[in-house]
């Protein structure tokens, strides 16, 4: 599919590539889509990363963004093929879509709920759009650069963004 985008991939391509025939492959994968998707859950890194646990809020967000940021630049192959265009309005944009709709909420939840074990915090809640928002600041940086982020630049988006949101919903310990 890198090769030559979704919409000329072809059975016989695939089937001459994995040394088996087409038959083997409609049984299995009945339409493309299936195929494509099967391939791209079989490449992509799992999602999420586990929740880091590092003593502090700060450090639990700077570890998880890290991970996210590393994980973000090995789907950048994948979405080169995906966002040229070709595959709008397929089952493949609804594949990305429900790998990242919530991306970041879950961990989000569990490192705040941390934070207020740890008494950082005085509740646990965030808006979903606050919680999810600092998964994609990084995600889009990390995919416009197609690298990992700096280690200077994580800490920017925790410092200059991250703990400010968290203040500004009431949640930091007074």
């Amino acid at each position: 599919m890198r090769a030559v985008g979704y919409h000329e991939l072809t059975y016989d391509a695939v089937a001459a590539r994995a040394r088996t025939s087409r038959t083997v492959l409609y049984r299995r994968w009945p339409h493309r889509r299936d195929l494509v998707l099967a391939a791209l859950r079989h490449q992509a890194p799992p999602l999420p990363p586990p929740v880091p646990d590092t003593g502090s809020l700060r450090t639990d967000l700077l570890s998880q963004l890290r991970q996210v940021s590393t994980r973000t630049t090995e789907l950048v192959p994948i979405l080169q093929v995906i966002g040229d265009g070709r595959a709008n309005d397929s089952d493949l944009t609804s594949y990305l879509h429900d790998r990242v709709s919530q991306a970041g909420k879950p961990e989000m939840d569990a490192m705040l709920e941390r934070a207020v074990l740890r008494s950082e915090l005085d509740e646990a809640r965030l808006p979903a759009r606050v919680a999810m928002l600092p998964f994609a600041l990084v995600a889009a940086e990390t995919l416009l650069r197609q690298r990992p982020l700096s280690e200077d630049a994580l800490a920017e988006i925790v410092d200059q963004v991250v703990l400010p949101l968290i203040a500004h919903h009431g949640q930091t310990r007074r």
